[in-house]
Order: C-alpha cells, then sequence, then structure tokens
C-alpha cells in the first residue's frame, strides 16, 4: 500500500494540476481549445444529459452502456501516454496519479485516492478511488431516477483505459458503488482483468462483438472457433467502426473489398469475414496475387486443361474451384494483369470460369474478398487498372485503419502478442516496463499491427525469464532509426536512447561543441529538429515534444529574435 504525509501528497497533486493547466491552450479568435497538443470542446451539463437521454432511448441501456464504456477507455489511453511522457523522472505512483487529475480537471468528478498498488518490476496492479460528484451519476438520476446498478460507464471505462495502457496489460476497473444508486461517492476498484475471480460482466462492453479482444490463450481455439492467428484485437473508434461495417457485410454474399496499408492484417479481416458468413462450413482459400509470376496468374485462378500449356501434363483445378461453396481471398488484387483482370471480371459477373486450355465453362460458387494497399482508383485513372473491375470489386469497401489511427488498441494488441509467442516459445515473460508501454504509444508504426508483433515476439525472446520486456529488446534496426517518435525522453531507461537521440540532435547544435550542452541549447535544438520534421508546421511540432502550440510559437519566436 502506498502512503505518505497528506501535506506532501497535497503539495504534489497542486504541482501536477498547475503543470496540466500550463497544457491548457484557448484560441477563441480559431475557435480552438487545446489539452496537452489535443483539440477540446467544452460541453455543458444540461447538453450532456440532453445526449445521454436520447442515446438511452434509442440505442437502449446495453448499447449506451458499451458506447460510452469504449469512449471512456479510449480516452483514457491517450491520457496515460501523456501522464508517462510529461512525468519521465516522476515516481511511477506520481506519474499514474496524472489521470484521476486529468479526469477531475474534464469535469467528470472530483477524485480521491484510497489506494494505490503498483509493483513496476512484475505488473501488478490494484486502485481504489472514490469520484465525488460525478456528472454521469448526476445525469442519469435526472433522467430516469435511482439505478439499480452503477452508471458511471464513461469513468469505469476511462479509469481502465488509462491503467490498462500505463501498465502496458489489460485492466478492468469495476464501478462497485455509484451515486446514482444512492451511495455517496462512486467507488471504483482495479485490478488486472485475468485477477478478477471470475468474469466480470462489466468486461463485455469492452468487447461489443463476439469476434474481438478474446484473450484465453489457454485454447487452442477462441469461442467462435477462430485460432490465435485469426484475433481481431482492438477497442479504438476506428476500429469499432470498421468491425460494425464487417459485421453487417459478413453474412451477406456480397463482394468485399479491403483498403489498407501494409501490415494492417487484412488478411486476417478476411478470414473473420469468412467466419461470420454463411459459407463458414465450405473453404477459405487465399492467394497472394502479387506473389504469383504473370504467366502463371490465370493458370493459379482458373486452371488448367492437360496440354493447355507447355508443361501441363495434367489437368489441376484452380483457386476459384478450390474455394468452392466458400471464400476466395484475392490478396494485392491491384498487381492482377490487364488479361487477368478481364476473366477475373467475368467469374464475378457470370459465377463461372474456363480453365487455361479449355473450352467449357465451369459454374462456381464462390464469395470473392479482395484486398490492395494500392490507390485502386488511383490505378484507373493511370491506366492501370479496369474500371469496370473495379466497381465490380468494391461493392462493400472496407477501410482498416493503419496503427497510428488506433493509438488505444496498442495495450491491448502488445499484451495480446506477448501472450501468444510467450505461449508459443514456452518462455515465462511477465509483462512490459513503463518505458516500453511509452515507447510503443509514442512510435508511428510504419510497418502497422505486422511491425507490432514482430517487436513484442522479439522482446519475448531477447528477455531474461520472468522479467519484463524493455524497449530496447523489442527495437530492430529500423526502429532504432526513428527521429523524435520513441526516442525523445530516453525512455529505455538505460541511456541508450540519449545517447541515440544526442547523435540525431549533434547536427542542430552550436558548431565545437565540446561538452555536454546546457539545458537551453538542448531545448532549442529541439525545437529546432521538430520543427524540421513537422516541415514547419508548428501545431505538428509541438505534438511532437509535448508542448501546446502557443508554448512552442513562444520558443520559435525566442529563436528567432536571437
Amino acid at each position: 500500500m502506498v502512503s505518505g504525509d497528506n501535506s506532501e501528497q497535497e503539495r504534489q497533486s497542486d504541482q501536477r494540476r498547475r503543470r496540466l493547466l500550463d497544457l491548457i491552450d484557448l484560441n477563441p479568435e480559431k475557435g480552438h481549445i487545446s489539452w496537452a497538443g489535443r483539440r477540446a470542446v467544452l460541453m455543458r451539463g444540461d447538453t450532456f444529459a440532453g445526449q445521454r437521454a436520447e442515446l438511452l432511448e434509442v440505442l437502449g441501456i446495453d448499447k449506451t452502456r458499451s458506447l460510452y464504456s469504449r469512449l471512456g477507455y479510449a480516452d483514457g489511453t491517450r491520457d496515460a501516454a501523456l501522464a508517462q511522457q510529461g512525468s519521465p523522472g516522476s515516481a511511477y505512483r506520481d506519474a499514474f496519479l496524472v489521470g484521476p487529475d486529468m479526469h477531475a480537471m474534464s469535469g467528470m468528478a472530483a477524485v480521491q485516492t484510497i489506494a494505490i498498488e503498483i509493483d513496476r518490476e512484475t505488473g501488478s496492479f490494484y486502485g481504489e478511488f472514490l469520484a465525488h460528484d460525478s456528472i454521469e451519476a448526476e445525469v442519469h438520476k435526472r433522467i430516469l431516477g435511482l439505478s439499480p446498478e452503477p452508471v458511471c460507464w464513461m469513468q469505469s471505462g476511462y479509469a481502465s483505459g488509462f491503467s490498462s495502457a500505463f501498465m502496458g496489460s489489460p485492466m478492468l476497473f469495476r464501478e462497485v458503488e455509484c451515486a446514482a444508486m444512492g451511495h455517496e461517492a462512486c467507488r471504483l476498484i482495479g485490478r488486472p482483468l485475468q485477477q478478477w475471480q471470475q468474469q466480470d460482466p462489466g468486461a463485455r462492453y469492452y468487447h461489443p462483438h463476439d469476434f474481438v479482444n478474446r484473450f484465453d490463450l489457454a485454447q487452442s481455439d477462441a469461442a467462435d472457433g477462430a485460432s490465435v492467428e485469426q484475433q481481431l484485437v482492438g477497442i479504438s473508434a476506428g476500429f469499432s467502426l470498421t468491425m460494425k461495417r464487417l459485421e453487417k457485410v459478413a453474412p451477406t454474399s456480397a463482394t468485399v473489398l479491403l483498403l489498407g496499408e501494409t501490415g494492417v492484417g487484412k488478411e486476417v479481416f478476411a478470414k473473420t469475414v469468412h467466419r461470420l458468413s454463411r459459407r463458414q462450413s465450405g473453404p477459405f482459400v487465399g492467394v497472394n496475387c502479387a506473389a504469383l509470376p504473370t504467366e502463371l496468374v490465370e493458370s493459379e485462378l482458373f486452371g488448367v486443361e492437360r496440354g493447355g500449356f507447355t508443361g501441363a501434363v495434367a489437368t489441376r483445378a484452380g483457386r476459384f474451384e478450390r474455394a468452392e461453396g466458400g471464400t476466395l481471398f484475392l490478396d494485392e488484387v491491384g498487381s492482377l494483369s490487364f488479361s487477368a483482370q478481364g476473366k477475373l471480371l467475368r467469374a464475378l459477373q457470370e459465377r463461372e470460369i474456363e480453365r487455361v486450355g479449355g473450352s467449357q465453362s465451369i459454374a462456381v460458387d464462390v464469395r470473392v474478398v479482395a484486398a490492395t494497399n494500392v490507390d485502386l482508383q488511383q490505378a484507373v485513372e493511370d491506366g492501370r487498372f479496369r474500371r469496370d473491375l473495379y466497381y465490380r470489386l468494391s461493392v462493400f469497401p472496407l477501410r482498416i485503419p493503419p496503427l497510428r489511427e488506433r493509438q488505444d488498441d496498442i495495450p491491448l494488441l502488445m499484451e495480446f502478442f506477448r501472450q501468444k509467442y510467450a505461449q508459443r516459445h514456452q518462455l515465462a515473460v511477465d509483462g512490459f516496463t513503463q518505458q516500453a508501454v511509452v515507447g510503443l504509444m509514442q512510435y508511428e508504426f510504419p510497418g502497422n499491427i505486422r511491425e507490432l508483433e514482430n517487436m513484442v515476439e522479439r522482446g519475448v525472446i531477447l528477455t531474461v525469464q520472468g522479467q519484463l520486456i524493455s524497449l530496447q529488446d523489442m527495437l530492430g534496426e529500423a526502429e532504432l532509426r526513428q527521429p523524435l517518435s520513441m526516442l525523445l525522453m530516453g525512455l529505455d531507461g538505460t541511456g541508450l536512447a540519449d545517447q541515440l537521440l544526442l547523435e540525431q540532435m549533434q547536427p542542430h547544435m552550436p558548431l565545437g561543441e565540446t561538452e555536454l550542452p546546457t539545458l537551453a541549447e538542448l531545448e532549442q535544438a529541439l525545437v529546432r529538429m521538430a520543427m524540421e520534421q513537422a516541415g514547419g508546421n508548428q501545431a505538428a511540432a509541438a505534438r511532437m515534444i509535448g508542448l501546446s502550440r502557443r508554448q512552442l510559437a513562444y520558443r520559435v519566436a525566442q529563436q528567432g529574435s536571437r
């Protein structure tokens, strides 16, 4: 149990709140409010009450609770990144308390800390807080009167998301008392998800779809029949929107076009479409069109008759026929030749194919899910892709957001991959260090989910048994070359990142410098480096180094006047 002198704790709390107030930037001329570089709006209590009342009326309690829980969770994960980035030298407990302070300063409730037990070495966690004068409890009572169960859904979600991102593993906060039930205050208790005696009913609101966020990897298959390789993990707004659209189209027979950058997991999404469709008992056949030699594409897709070309010594069915009654996944469909595109169009329109060298049409009953990481519309304009095929494939386009737009999902994904590879390689690795969590939350992941998965697997393999995965254990050559995104604050805690950062900042330092730079010189170099990386965009540069735009503009102006 962490305890101490109340006056000292109050002094530290006052300091934290002053620092947080300094991050608020009001710009009425532009109609902008920003807090820690994130745009914000002021919502009046009556407006919040009206929003909640309408959502309850339209969606019902379960869906409204799910929505508010996930919104709170996403907000908490973003604030956790700020708490750890903004307090690199602070005590672990003090850095954690930035979350309750930000929650209180946003007007949700006055938060009183009852107990915090954090062991950064083992990843164990226990938290207990009282939320006084909760606006969620207040407006719920105003709308529906006293409630038989807790109603501070956004608050519980915020605490769960903040602690999950802060600790680097799934945490769940339960509201065990609530002012809307007649209690004096709202009491929230948090523990690691797996430590609850039984699956808490509140946990289901963080995976509103039955096919996401399944962490029971002790079993070879998930409850819905998906293998570990087919799991979808996420809770962010962009991910949830994609899941809702996927859930709607999966039971139909519509052709689906998955759009997204390399590494976002398009094949996993395609397998989920198949698994949730009426064709789930049929085969799932995948083909990477870009990996096939041009001269073999047609025979691979449509099959070949004996003697159809030199070397065809036997009749062979193609991928369309092998996928009969199921789903055919065409990855990198934009790489198909014009000839193959024409035959694919006919197969989609007529639901029949002809083998290479054959003269008879073969009826096929196949659902096509295609995927591409290129802009097919632009390919059409450039004459590289058939317009009619594009319209046929894009009956239901489904965009998969890159990981940099799913920052809220990173803690869940980290824990999922840790469990997966600890089990696969039979290694005892308990979690992640604080620096590792902060570093990955700051990193932009050009390789998306695939890159994160590789980094975690590397960390599992390199980490000493029984210890936590560190940032340096996960870094590969590509990540070590990244400029500000994850090395800014010396996040690995060993001096490696400090050294790398100084090396990158050297061109921005005064020439001939042989000793360590002063703090003022470091700040000036950091501002110049951020402005260069952001291409002169002050708002983007400010976000990189944890300042408000106004704070950065002041420093840029100071440098310009010298």
